[in-house]
């Protein structure tokens, strides 16, 4: 069992590894050499690019490093091991991509008329990037973080969070880019957005699942714990066996799946449990509204 999670591990910091490659290639052959938006942290890192031409590889890192200490003491060394690792990767690719520019050794994709390609691709290769961090369990930090520590302590969605942060940071830069090009990052964003979606668990806004085990008050405890979701228990009673036990059910965002999944096994390798889709999801932690 050690070795096995030993492996899988490995396995996960090899495919955050790759992913924090790629979204650092997109974001240098065709973002930041038309000068194009993101999101987040990294939004905040290619104004200061433009601005001020403060390499993206250093102010990712400067800004995160606060950040790693809050969220260290929010959710624990365990939570945040991915995120500090998806992170330190990221500023490593982007250094390395400002070295290979400034050498003349790569030539970044430039345009001056056909910029809704630039955003397709750009959204393309982003998307993957991001997508694989975030299925195997793993972050590029900033909005991420804050986002799940205001849902910690405030209740807010993680997802209105982050869509407020980016729309902050992509609608302060009207003040240094022309505005078709803040517009067509807006463009980068949604696709982007829908490439993770498909990437990292589908399309879907959520995932509840339906756990059936032996046990349960510890699972509830560890979910509650390390995910910060609630959990219902519900009585059951074998139909075969005739043995009572408690089912439990709980909904988590797509990102947190893996994470769910390497709980209940670590708990319960032989808990049954269902995974089901959910399109819409209203309460605390999650988007409230009224039925």
């Amino acid at each position: 069992m050690y070795k096995e999670r030993i492996s899988e591990r490995l396995t996960n910091l090899a495919a955050i590894f790759i992913g924090t490659a790629i979204y650092a290639f997109g974001l240098h052959y065709f973002v930041i050499s038309n000068e194009l938006m993101e999101g987040g942290v990294t939004g905040v890192s290619l104004l200061l690019k433009y601005v001020l031409n403060i390499p993206p590889s250093y102010s990712t890192l400067i800004i995160n490093i606060p950040l790693f200490y809050v969220g260290w003491r929010n959710f624990g060394k365990e939570a945040m091991l991915y995120t500090i690792f998806g992170v330190i990767s990221l500023s490593f690719f982007l250094w390395v991509l400002e070295q290979l520019i400034h050498h003349q050794w790569l030539v970044p994709f430039r345009t001056s008329q056909d910029y809704f390609l630039v955003t397709l691709y750009a959204g393309l290769t982003l998307g993957t990037g991001l997508g694989l961090v975030f299925r195997f369990g793993g972050t590029t930090g900033g909005s991420d973080i804050l986002a799940r520590i205001g849902n910690k302590r405030k209740g807010w969605s993680v997802g209105q969070v982050i869509l407020a942060i980016d729309v902050i940071v992509i609608g302060s830069s009207f003040l240094y880019l022309p505005k078709e090009k803040v517009l067509y990052s807006l463009v980068v964003v949604f696709v982007t957005a829908k490439i993770i979606d498909y990437i990292s668990e589908g399309a879907h806004a959520a995932k509840a699942f339906t756990i059936i085990s032996d046990h349960a008050d510890k699972l509830a405890q560890t979910i509650t714990q390390e995910l910060d979701r609630g959990v219902t228990l519900f009585p059951a009673r074998g139909a075969y066996s005739g043995n009572q036990k408690e089912v439990l059910y709980c909904v988590v965002y797509r990102h947190e799946t893996r994470r769910m999944r390497e709980l209940i096994t670590s708990i319960d390798p032989r808990a049954f449990i269902i995974i089901g889709e959910v399109h819409e999801v209203l309460g605390e932690g999650f988007k409230t509204g009224t039925t």
